[in-house]
Order: C-alpha cells, then sequence, then structure tokens
C-alpha cells in the first residue's frame, strides 16, 4: 500500500472525476501548519480541528458496528488512506466491535489513531433504577408524570417527523424514555444510589473497553451513549465525577455525549454544563432546520461535532431494507444535481459544507464502502 498518496492518487480510489469537481462545496479544512494534535497525517488528505479538544481529525471517520474480529482489515485500509478516528462502543457488535478494532489497531499502532468510545449501559441502566421508582408511584403520580414528559416532547418538536427522521426501530421509544426518566430523576432521583448506579457503571465500562480494545486509555469517552435530551447531559453529575476520576487514572482524555434524538437539546445541555469536549450527533439535510441555533452555540464554545446519521434519513442501506424517502432524495438531488455520485456521497458532502462540523462518522463495513466515502476527505483543489 501507498502510504504516501498525492491527492489525485487518493482520489483514485473512486476514479471519480464527479467527486473531484463535488468537493470545491466543502468548508475548508486546516492549513498543515495549524497547531494541534496531529495522527496519521496524510498528503491529500483534509483535517480539521475537533474543538477543543484540539484533535486534527480526518475529515471522514470510521464507525465500528459493524466491525468484528472477522471483519476489520477495511479499517486498516481506511486508515492507510488518512482515517485517524475510530469510534466504537462496548455494546457495537454484541461486543465484538472492540475485539476487532484491537486488531486494526496492533496493525496502524495505537498511538497513530484517535480512538474513542461510549458507555454504552449508562441509559439503559439509569432508566432501570427510575422506573422501578415509577413501578411504585400511585397511578394519579404516574400519570402526572407521563404527562410531564409529553409535554416537554412536544414544546420541544422532538417527535416532528423531519427531526427524529427514525433512523431505527426503538428509537422513539428510547426518546420517550428517556423524557420520562428526566420527570421521574427531577422529583425522586434522590432515592437512587447514584454513586453505584451512575458514577460506577460509567466508570466499570471504560475498564472493560480498555481489556477489549487491548490500550490503555481512550482519547474520547462519550457518556451518555445515545442521550436523548438536555437533561441527560445535564442533570447527572455523577458522569462528570467518574470521568474526572478517569483522567485523573490517565484513562480517558475527553468526555463526549452522542445523540440520535434531540440532538439540538442534546448540544445545548453539553454547552451549558462546560463539562463536555465533543457531541457526535444526527445531523443532515432532512433535520438541519432543527439544530441551527445549537450547532452556532457549539462553534461560540468550542464544542466539536461530529456529524452522524448523515445519510440515512436519504439512503437508508442496510437499515432494514426499507425503501428511500423519495421526498428526502429529492432534497439532496436538488442541493447537487447532474452529479454522477452516490446519493450517500452527496450526503456527506452537504454535511461537510458545514464549517461548524469536523467530520462525519460513516459507518463502512467492507473495503469498497471505504474506497467510496474515504475519499470525500480528500483536499479540495
Amino acid at each position: 500500500m501507498n502510504l504516501h498518496l498525492d491527492r489525485r492518487e487518493f482520489l483514485q480510489w473512486t476514479s471519480s472525476a464527479a467527486l473531484l469537481s463535488a468537493l470545491a462545496v466543502k468548508a475548508d479544512g486546516a492549513t498543515d501548519d495549524v497547531s494541534g494534535e496531529w495522527r496519521n497525517k496524510r498528503p491529500g488528505v483534509s483535517y480539521r480541528r475537533l474543538g477543543r479538544t484540539n484533535f486534527m481529525v480526518s475529515e471522514i471517520i470510521c464507525g465500528g458496528n459493524q466491525v468484528s474480529p472477522d471483519n476489520y482489515k477495511h479499517v486498516v485500509e481506511a486508515f492507510e488512506m488518512g482515517l485517524n478516528y475510530f469510534d466504537t462502543a462496548i455494546a457495537y457488535g454484541g461486543g465484538k466491535s472492540q475485539l476487532g478494532y484491537a486488531k486494526a489497531l496492533k496493525e496502524v499502532g495505537r498511538e497513530n489513531v484517535f480512538l474513542a468510545s461510549k458507555a454504552s449501559p449508562w441509559l439503559s441502566h439509569r432508566n432501570k433504577q427510575l422506573t422501578a421508582i415509577f413501578d411504585s408511584l400511585s397511578e394519579s403520580d404516574q400519570t402526572k408524570l407521563r404527562i410531564q414528559a409529553a409535554d416537554t416532547l412536544a414544546e420541544r418538536k422532538a417527535l416532528d417527523d423531519d427531526y427524529i427522521c427514525r433512523y431505527f426501530d426503538g428509537q422513539q421509544p428510547a426518546l420517550e424514555a428517556s423524557a420520562l426518566s428526566a420527570a421521574i430523576n427531577k422529583k425522586y432521583g434522590h432515592k437512587i444510589d447514584r454513586p453505584k448506579n451512575y458514577k460506577q457503571v460509567m466508570i466499570d465500562n471504560v475498564h472493560e473497553t480498555l481489556t477489549k480494545l487491548e490500550t490503555d486509555y481512550l482519547d474520547v469517552i462519550m457518556c451518555p451513549h445515545a442521550a436523548n435530551a438536555r437533561e441527560d447531559v445535564t442533570d447527572y453529575p455523577e458522569i462528570f465525577e467518574a470521568f474526572a476520576e478517569l483522567k485523573k487514572a490517565g484513562k480517558v482524555r475527553h468526555l463526549a455525549a452522542s445523540s440520535h434524538s434531540d440532538p439540538a437539546g442534546v448540544i445545548d445541555g453539553a454547552v451549558s454544563t462546560g463539562e463536555y469536549s465533543v457531541v457526535m450527533c444526527a445531523y443532515n439535510i432532512v433535520n438541519q432546520a432543527y439544530l441551527q441555533s445549537a450547532l452556532d452555540q457549539a462553534k461560540k464554545a468550542d464544542l466539536g461535532i461530529i456529524a452522524m446519521k448523515v445519510a440515512r434519513p436519504v439512503h437508508h442501506g442496510r437499515n432494514n431494507g426499507r425503501p428511500n424517502d423519495p421526498r428526502r432524495v429529492a432534497m439532496i438531488q436538488d442541493w447537487m444535481p447532474d452529479q454522477d455520485l452516490h446519493l450517500a456521497q452527496k450526503c456527506y458532502l452537504w454535511a461537510l459544507q458545514d464549517p461548524r462540523v469536523t467530520c462525519c462518522n460513516s459507518e463502512m463495513v467492507n473495503s469498497e464502502m471505504v474506497r467510496m466515502n474515504v475519499p470525500l476527505a480528500a483536499k479540495k483543489a
């Protein structure tokens, strides 16, 4: 593999003249002399600064839900093309993702990539504790909490079709569970053994993750994983206590959160705490109107933004075989007509035109997808 690709050699992975032209729509990447923490820096590849982490991250990064010990070579290929950020979670692939990434890290060198994971069981464990309290309440008190949660969702327009976008089955129930948990926690949260059920759950998750990845530290830990509401990132100081302890021990460097649902609320909450360095959130041509103010806040606060679910509302791909929505397909085709590019490529380029976004998380599952999506991170002419 040629480790010193120039820009045109880099683009030969797709052999696409259309892509070479389309790259012009992207916001400017960092110049080579920008001060920051660089890893796997390759000529011809565009990198951007990930907020206050000061990490210089490739514009396309690698999602890890489909990575496994038997499916990781494409991750190494992406690295050799200049990608430098690996995203995983202890829940991905039934626990196999991190075992696959461990193999990839051995081949590319841990020191050459930014590595992120997520405290996957945190929200479900939180909900379980609060649900036990809810079940002990009178029917009248339960009804009041349900109404409060429903009113909050309505006020935030969290269930608007073009905001929630419905990326996967179970998304709406998870959103509704978080809204109800927020209401329960506000009134009854003091009844929980919070150090045990919140702080320690995060610490234990990180320790298990480090073991599976065969590394001694994470550059980013996301907690909560898949936050659904502002309160998920603001109302649990035990997350910050756990992070501080883990950071002091040298096991994590930066705190982040991820969000599929109500990403604007999660960004707003993350900014308000001052504790988060990054939010990875659903951002795409369909839900864009809901996030503009929050993204402006993030930029002012130097909160790094990783866009995910960038293509999913337009191009479902492996998402249960659902057909693409013609109205949403038209959105991206109207934005970039007459280009011989895949729908997903157009979606990623749409997000990368936004200077408030550092990079797009692409769940590449094989070499073909790597060769289609990683060249979107090529430098502009």
